[in-house]
């Protein structure tokens, strides 16, 4: 029947008086659960105190709590080993050379972080994970170093601060005439790309994310004036790390070309976690872990065929920038094809001679091997003032990859400033010069606004039958 006045049948009406039944008999296990959690606080006892006493020495002799856990204290951390025991054991495996009669462990020979049972040595050296591994065919030992320099007077160098005042005036006198055919500054342009509309407006984008975000919708929106975005191509990131900037390319050439399955080859020397290789399902992905020091592109056997290719890198630091030039434009003629570049440039003061590409334009401006790592050191002047009164560091490269070079007290922090960016605009000079004598015409680009970073300097290039040679020269 229905209830003319609420309009429900009487079933209904009972299933609301059991849910109501059900309501009245939850409230007292709110309270059980009020008295649970307090019994729970008042159980941690001892250990929540010394917790909170700033982890004072633990004890050993409460087994229950150790739940058959290592008995070893590690004095550095103030705590126990938090691995297991073996059953009838009072340490781990890590540990076993503490316990009475135990046989004792000895270190790694391959890699003395960790220790081994010495009657198992012969059967650990065959699978630890330090063991020298097989080098794939890529791999060329130092293919794209510079020549070696018996006597190299830049390791001979003090720092910046023991330099008397004489010295450092004649070190600027030589900056200044250097950078006299330079223009002050690169030229500014602030570029985008229609795909990164939503992502820079997504309000859970935070800080950081979105200044990662404006840099690589510079970088793309650079490329797509140059028309280094298309098809038929494949795409080196240097440096990748995470391989988010090949990420956004690949969603930029497939939302131009959904017919095609772009193609990316990603250099990178370390491990990185939180990779974005996962979501370029839709593109053929290859992943090198190698020092771009010992990397033979016409060996790689992605590249058989030799396809076009474009390299991109988003803050190649440092000596990694000249190595990625000499990979990508060697002088034998195995090596695919190369229809521009675009990297991002960063930590000139990590800078090597030895891979600098620009010796030869140096040499004419009349400078050597120590100019050179002069001009290194007081290059991170343009952004070590800033960096310890704003927070503008990026995710790729922390405070700790820009020691700085204590400045005279007899330069203000402007002209610091002015004379890193100066150093900075002379090294890249050299590279620019590099470019040109490989065919390429080179320009240098304030891509994006200090406040998302201040290494914000792109290096951009094409092969001068098709672009003309503009720009900082």
């Amino acid at each position: 029947m229905i209830d003319p006045e609420r309009g429900q049948s009487g079933r209904g009406k009972a299933a609301l008086a059991r849910k109501a039944t059900n309501w009245k008999k939850v409230e007292p296990a709110k309270s059980r659960r009020t008295v649970d959690e307090d019994t729970a606080q008042t159980r941690r006892g001892d250990k929540w105190v010394r917790e909170q006493a700033n982890m004072a020495a633990p004890s050993v002799s409460d087994d229950n709590e150790r739940r058959g856990k290592c008995a070893f204290l590690v004095e550095k951390k103030k705590r126990f080993c938090k691995m297991l025991a073996a059953r009838g054991h009072r340490y781990c495996g890590e540990h076993a050379d503490k316990e009475e009669g135990g046989t004792g462990r000895t270190l790694c020979p391959l890699d003395p972080k960790h220790t081994v049972d010495p009657d198992k040595m012969d059967k650990h050296l065959k699978k630890c994970n330090a063991r020298q591994k097989a080098k794939p065919a890529y791999y060329v030992e130092d293919v794209n170093a510079g020549p070696e320099e018996e006597n190299d007077p830049s390791s001979d160098q003090g720092s910046l601060c023991e330099r008397s005042h004489e010295q450092l005036r004649r070190l600027l006198d030589k900056l200044d005439v250097a950078c006299t055919a330079l223009p002050e500054e690169p030229e500014e342009r602030f570029l985008s790309h229609d795909l990164f509309r939503e992502e820079l407006d997504n309000p859970k984008n935070g800080a950081s994310a979105r200044k990662h975000l404006v840099q690589q919708a510079s970088l793309l929106g650079h490329m797509e004036a140059l028309d280094l975005l298309g098809s038929g191509r494949c795409y080196v990131e240097f440096g990748a790390g995470r391989g988010k900037l090949s990420h956004w390319i690949g969603r930029a050439l497939k939302s131009a070309h959904a017919s095609e399955r772009p193609q990316m080859l990603l250099v990178e020397r370390s491990a990185a976690r939180f990779k974005a290789d996962g979501k370029s399902q839709d593109a053929d992905l290859v992943r090198l872990r190698i020092d771009i020091r010992h990397l033979d592109l016409s060996r790689v056997e992605a590249l058989k065929r030799r396809p076009p290719l474009v390299a991109v890198g988003k803050h190649l630091c440092g000596a990694a920038t000249d190595l990625a030039l000499r990979c990508l434009l060697p002088t034998t003629a195995e090596s695919p094809p190369v229809l521009g570049l675009a990297v991002a440039l960063c930590c000139h003061h990590r800078c090597e001679w030895r891979h600098y590409v620009g010796r030869r334009f140096f040499s004419e401006l009349g400078l050597g091997a120590a100019d050179f790592a002069d001009l290194c050191r007081m290059s991170s002047w343009a952004t070590c003032g800033r960096r310890l009164d704003q927070d503008h560091q990026d995710q790729d490269h922390q405070e700790q990859d820009h020691p700085t070079q204590t400045a005279p007290s007899f330069l203000s922090a402007a002209e610091r400033e002015r004379i890193g960016r100066r150093c900075k605009l002379l090294i890249d000079a050299g590279r620019l010069d590099f470019l040109r004598g490989r065919g390429f015409g080179g320009r240098l680009t304030r891509y994006v606004d200090a406040a998302a970073t201040l290494e914000n300097v792109l290096l951009t290039a094409t092969p001068t039958a098709s672009s003309s040679d503009g720009g900082v020269p």
